[in-house]
């Protein structure tokens, strides 16, 4: 497989590890499997978007070196709260990017939510850090930029992605012209079995009921509307560097199975576990070798049975419109990741209904013109010109 993912590291010394998005889900969980693990890290950089108390509490806990957060006001309130120790606070995006590019991490987790984790992926990988993704959005929006800087030997990227973890683990020692088809797996989410007329009364509360992941509010709204999927899907394409035709969803409602990776003998492979992404965080953490983790055991018992269904693109369009901008490439993809932001926050605020938010994704990206290999100042205008006028089309719904 590419040197991408052949990292090994040495125990000889206290290991460092930037958290960036560390107040989420992902921060939070990669912050407990380290306090699980026996070998010894050394929190370096902690940041959170608003979050001040949890991230108060984050780099006391931790005695972090530095911690940022994007709110120039709640910077101010953090850097009084934190006047008795040395922590030095940090506020906005250029921030993220300063503590993403210290040259001396073992490991950066990039688990911020949505667009704003893209700088922050190409600032760690320039500096040629070791870079745990849980932002998929870098690699949606900026893959080829990234794969670019990966190209020249700069920085490795470890998914923590569970359905990308997953493939990782199972492609590591083979080589790309073996694959014959990755199989990424799908809850389908609350609304598999819930028909196509009921999802027009569908709640924020019903949404918002994951049957089997506990995450944050954005990554299960995209869980709903199966857009999660599709920009794994576009993801995958970037990591694995196989076409969108050898790329196939699989819904798999008990979520064991965290993806397949069918060969060229037609001998499919699978990694299996309990639905905690702790199992993935802990994979990239202590990669290449494996300890004892606080993830419960899989009992195949109580499970009984797995099922597979084909994904429906006619009740999940998401799925559809992310097969077709990853297709079209260019500046599609970060025209639709931007679009199913503004989507997924008005459905959120009750501004729009479940069923609008690929409405609205759909209009946004047919107004858009492609640009091909786009540089990143231009994906960042795509970016703001797509909110904008997802914004405008949210108003007309």
């Amino acid at each position: 497989m590419s040197d991408i993912f052949k990292i090994y590291r040495s125990e000889q010394y206290m290991k460092k590890i930037l958290i960036l998005g560390s107040t989420g889900s992902i921060g939070r969980q990669t912050l407990q499997v380290i306090d699980f693990l026996s070998e010894k890290w050394e929190v370096t950089a902690l940041t959170a978007n608003t979050n001040i108390d949890l991230l108060e509490k984050q780099a006391r806990y931790y005695n972090v070196k530095f911690a940022v957060i994007k709110d120039k006001e709640l910077a101010y309130k953090l850097k009084k709260r934190l006047r008795n120790t040395d922590i030095e606070v940090k506020t906005g995006l250029k921030s993220l990017e300063y503590v993403a590019g210290l040259s001396d991490i073992d490991l950066i987790v990039n688990a911020i939510v949505g667009a704003a984790g893209l700088k922050p992926s190409i600032a760690a990988l320039k500096a040629g850090n070791l870079l745990g993704l849980a932002n998929k959005e870098s690699m949606v929006m900026g893959g080829s930029i990234i794969n670019e800087i990966l190209g020249k030997n700069k920085g490795k990227i470890l998914p923590i992605d569970s359905e990308h973890n997953a493939i990782f683990q199972i492609i590591e020692d083979h080589e790309q012209k073996e694959i014959k088809k990755i199989l990424l797996t799908a809850s389908g989410g609350p609304f598999l079995n819930l028909s196509s007329e009921k999802l027009e009364q569908v709640t924020v509360a019903q949404a918002l009921n994951h049957p089997n992941w506990d995450m944050g509010n954005k990554i299960t709204i995209d869980s709903a509307t199966m857009m999660n999927k599709g920009l794994e899907v576009i993801e995958a394409h970037w990591l694995f560097k196989q076409s969108y035709d050898k790329i196939k969803v699989v819904v798999h409602p008990q979520s064991i199975i965290h993806s397949m990776v069918e060969f060229k003998d037609n001998a499919i492979m699978a990694e299996m576990g309990v639905s905690d992404m702790r199992l993935a965080i802990q994979n990239v953490i202590t990669y290449p070798k494996r300890y004892a983790s606080p993830v419960k055991t899989l009992d195949l018992f109580s499970v009984g049975q797995l099922n597979f269904v084909r994904p429906d693109f006619n009740k999940f369009p998401a799925l559809r419109l992310a097969y077709q901008a990853g297709k079209e490439g260019g500046s599609f993809p970060a025209v639709l990741n931007a679009a199913n932001e503004v989507a997924v926050q008005k459905f959120l605020k009750k501004e729009i209904s479940y069923l609008q938010i690929t409405q609205l994704i759909e209009k946004v990206m047919h107004k858009h013109k492609n640009i091909n290999e786009p540089q990143p100042s231009e994906l960042f205008a795509v970016d703001r010109w797509s909110r904008k006028v997802a914004r405008e089309v949210a108003e007309c719904l």
